[in-house]
């Protein structure tokens, strides 16, 4: 319903703010990151929504960024995850890292996470791995995934797939050794020898 809000932010407090908007007062739930990233109130901003609604409530969340957003959206499509609970986890952790434990299917750093144990982590994992693209975990945040060529950089996945290496896992291996000079030769055997094969 509503894709963002501009106005200015008249009260912070832990988990919300109050952003007023031609002279209404949207009280809306936001995770540490977006709250941090402003810095004062009486400012200016724009903050992409997500509108709940329950039957005996309807609630705005907010974020400071898209990705943010987005990986909030694919968060409250895991079982047992509501939008609350979404909001906490993404105070708790960064979104590149969240983001990269997915990829790499980290269970013990999700585990780490407030209100998040072992069985969830494994979940959320589950449920979450074929949405999140391993590529775009790495860039989130300003990092540069790997500056080599992007046909070499695809084969290489793709043989470590053929090989029969789980493809989020292959990503995040070529992204590890890659290195700008490399041929698709070398990357495969540094790639291979990392796994101790």
């Amino acid at each position: 319903m509503y894709s963002y809000i501009i106005g200015v932010i008249t009260h912070k407090e832990d988990g919300r703010i109050t952003l007023e908007n031609n002279g209404i007062g949207y009280e809306i739930n936001v995770s540490n990151q977006t709250l941090s990233s402003f810095s004062f109130e009486n400012e200016p901003v724009k903050l992409y929504t997500y509108l709940n609604v329950r039957e005996d409530e309807m609630s705005l969340f907010g974020f400071a960024t898209t990705e943010e957003k987005n990986l909030f959206l694919k968060l409250i499509t895991v079982s047992g995850i509501g939008p609350r609970m979404a909001i906490g986890i993404l105070s708790e952790v960064s979104i590149s890292g969240f983001m990269s434990a997915i990829a790499s299917e980290d269970v013990k750093t999700l585990a780490k996470i407030k209100g998040i144990g072992k069985k969830t982590a494994e979940r959320i994992i589950l449920e979450l791995k074929d949405k999140i693209n391993p590529l775009e975990a790495m860039s989130v945040g300003g990092e540069i995934s790997v500056q080599v060529d992007d046909s070499v950089f695809d084969d290489a996945v793709a043989t470590l797939v053929n090989l029969g290496i789980n493809k989020n896992n292959a990503y995040m291996l070529v992204k590890q050794v890659a290195k700008q000079e490399d041929t698709l030769e070398d990357i495969i055997t540094k790639a291979l020898r990392e796994m101790g094969r």
